[in-house]
């Protein structure tokens, strides 16, 4: 049977991850309260800011970047966008 979690993202009942995406309390917290289709969403949009920004995930400044704009991504909240993308019609 397929876990689900209240996501805070979509505020409503989705399937859930089969397990937290990393160790501590914060995976405990995704896994927790975050749906598998947000997570899925989310990595795409990391993928795309890393891309579109150059990130360098060895880079601390970098990584807190992204840590803020994964909370923004979930709350709902106004988060980053990589500039040179054009969803497809």
């Amino acid at each position: 049977m397929t876990r689900t979690v209240f996501c805070r993202k979509y505020k409503r009942e989705l399937a859930g991850l089969e397990a937290p995406p990393f160790p501590g309390p914060k995976g405990e917290d995704i896994y927790e309260r975050v749906s598998r289709q947000a997570w899925e969403e989310w990595q795409l949009h990391q993928t795309r800011l890393i891309n579109e920004r150059r990130l360098r995930l060895m880079d601390p400044s970098d990584r807190a970047f992204l840590q803020q704009e994964m909370e923004k991504f979930f709350n709902d909240e106004n988060f980053a966008q990589a500039e040179g993308y054009r969803p497809s019609s």
